[in-house]
């Protein structure tokens, strides 16, 4: 196949969209992963590209595209030599026995944090609150290092009647630690704001309140999840 060498080819404008606009994700269910390592975890975890590319000259398997027309597409800046475009998946509904929603987490690089210590730590789900950011973006993608592959993900309002098991809302201050807590069978994780934490009302709704004891006021929403998920974890060990 002869390599793309334009760079106002229709399936490189067609990255660039969705690389740059959450819209335009969402408006045509897909998504891009960029380098040799993500699209490796895709083919690892039975998830197959609507396309591939790779730079050309790379060796890569996909269809060429030539000089730095790859990378002035990419939606991270990365010099990146292979990406490709995939369908997103979205389970019907949340999963456990643990599962982490998510309630307005705008930083996208804490949410693809999160998708991989949801993997890593085994997870059935993350669910997507309101005005939390996209786990398909460029930076998303790249921050769970193929875990978006492997993690289902859902969506979900602020209704904690919809989550599965018992929901343990994640606090800076009050509550009990969350070592503490007794919790058996299926388990929620509610992870709040950067800034704000969870609303009142969310925190006043969920079965359990709980802390991560610390010596300063607050950890970031990904590493609150994953030393939370970690010390579930440990508990039904």
């Amino acid at each position: 196949m002869t390599a793309i060498t334009s760079h106002d080819n229709a399936k490189l404008k067609e990255i660039r969209k969705l690389t740059q606009r959450r819209r335009e994700r969402e408006r045509a269910g897909r998504f891009v992963a960029e380098g040799e390592d993500l699209l490796a975890a895709a083919d690892a975890a039975g998830w197959p590209p609507v396309q591939r590319f790779c730079a050309a000259g790379s060796g890569l398997p996909g269809i060429e595209v030539a000089g730095d027309l790859l990378a002035r597409a990419s939606g991270l800046a990365s010099g990146t030599r292979a990406a490709a475009v995939y369908e997103e998946r979205w389970a019907d509904h949340p999963q456990g026995p643990v599962c982490v929603y998510l309630h307005e987490v705008h930083d996208p690089g804490n949410v693809g944090t999160i998708l991989r210590s949801a993997s890593a730590f085994g997870a059935g789900s993350v669910v997507l609150g309101p005005d939390t950011a996209d786990p398909f973006s460029p930076k998303a993608v790249r921050a769970s290092m193929g875990a978006v592959f492997e993690v289902a993900l859902a969506r979900a309002g602020d209704d904690p009647a919809q989550l599965p098991g018992t929901t343990v809302a994640l606090v800076a201050d009050g509550g009990i630690p969350l070592a503490e807590a007794a919790l058996t069978g299926p388990v929620t994780l509610l992870i709040g704001s950067e800034r704000d934490g969870l609303p009142d009302e969310l925190v006043a709704r969920a079965d359990t309140v709980a802390r991560i004891p610390i010596h300063n006021h607050s950890l970031n929403a990904a590493m609150a999840a994953t030393v939370a998920l970690y010390e579930l974890s440990r508990m039904r060990r």
